[in-house]
């Protein structure tokens, strides 16, 4: 490995594997079509997972790439189930507001499909809950420093643990009662911190079915110049 400074900090070469255009273009639509059966699943079993399985989870979400390299998150990961039962009762308290006032009729409606309710049971059956909290700011010596893009390096750093977690033969589902102030306080988290998604984690029930949807074709989601 060749090392070099760049502007006073040491850099070292990257080396990596590059493939035919073909074969990138095989490698590149095998890897969609793997990521196409990924699926959201409430039905999630209490049989365990390791703890040491959530740790590759959790380190294979914080590649992702971030402002400054600021890695401005914190994995959260819980499986004591007094926590897990705090968490669904504050959970579904928020959820149960949303659903009788808080949300509106077309957003009720158009949640029909996929099945959902203010009822969270996956809070306390999945063996880990996992809750990422974005880091707005550091304190370094006592003085506040800002981290750079923290919604959008942290959004990445969750899309690289679901496909993990994908990828692990586990499932998961995208967990955002609102507001999620709760988070914070049961699990005693700092004031530079804020919950940004939970993830319950675990594998899916004997018996599972999930909603009979497509997903948006290519002419629908991109536009090319070319």
């Amino acid at each position: 490995m060749d090392k070099k400074e760049i502007n006073g900090h040491p850099h070292v070469s990257y080396d990596r594997d590059t493939y035919s255009p073909e074969e990138a273009e095989q490698r590149a639509k095998e890897y969609y079509e793997w990521l196409d059966t990924r699926r959201t699943v409430r039905d999630i079993s209490d049989k365990p997972v390791s703890k040491e399985l959530i740790e590759n989870l959790i380190m294979a979400g914080s590649t992702a790439p971030s402002g400054a390299h600021k890695q401005p998150w914190t994995f959260c990961a819980i499986s004591n189930a007094d926590i897990k039962k705090a968490i669904r009762e504050a959970a579904e308290k928020e959820e149960y507001d949303s659903y009788h006032g808080r949300m509106s009729e077309r957003w009720i409606k158009d949640l029909e499909p996929i099945g959902t309710d203010w009822n969270k049971p996956f809070l306390e059956e999945a063996p880990w809950l996992v809750i990422i909290f974005k880091r707005v700011y550091e304190m370094e010596d006592g003085v506040k420093n800002n981290n750079y893009y923290v919604n959008e390096s942290v959004g990445i750093a969750c899309g690289m643990i679901i496909s993990a977690i994908h990828k692990a033969g586990l499932v998961t589902l995208t967990h955002t009662p609102s507001p999620m102030n709760f988070l914070t306080k049961i699990l005693n988290r700092p004031d530079n911190e804020r919950p940004y998604l939970l993830l319950p984690i675990g594998y899916p029930k004997d018996e599972v079915y999930v909603p009979d949807l497509a997903r948006k074709p290519l002419e629908d989601v991109a536009v090319f110049y070319e």
